[in-house]
C-alpha cells in the first residue's frame, strides 16, 4: 500500500511540474556589425634566451643504479 501511495504522489508531482507553462517570451537583442577593411599588425619582437639542458651520459642512471643492487641471498651456495 506504501508503494502504491509513493508511486501516485511522484506521478501527481510530475503531472504537475509538466503542466506548468512559462509564458514568458524571450526577446533577442540584435547586433548590428559592420565590415572592417582595415587591419593592423604589430611587430613582435622575440627575444633570444640561452638555455642550458643538462645532459646525461646514460639514459636512466639512476633507475638502473637501483635496480641492479645485489643481497648477500644471491650467491650461489656450495652443496
Amino acid at each position: 500500500m506504501k508503494t502504491i501511495a509513493t508511486l501516485i504522489f511522484v506521478l501527481f508531482i510530475g503531472v504537475t511540474a509538466q503542466a506548468q507553462t512559462a509564458t514568458e517570451e524571450v526577446k533577442v537583442a540584435t547586433i548590428e556589425m559592420s565590415i572592417v577593411t582595415e587591419t593592423s599588425t604589430e611587430e613582435v619582437s622575440l627575444e633570444n634566451t640561452v638555455e642550458v639542458a643538462r645532459l646525461y651520459k646514460r639514459d636512466n642512471a639512476r633507475v638502473t643504479k637501483a635496480l641492479s643492487f645485489i643481497t648477500k641471498r644471491n650467491k650461489a651456495k656450495m652443496a
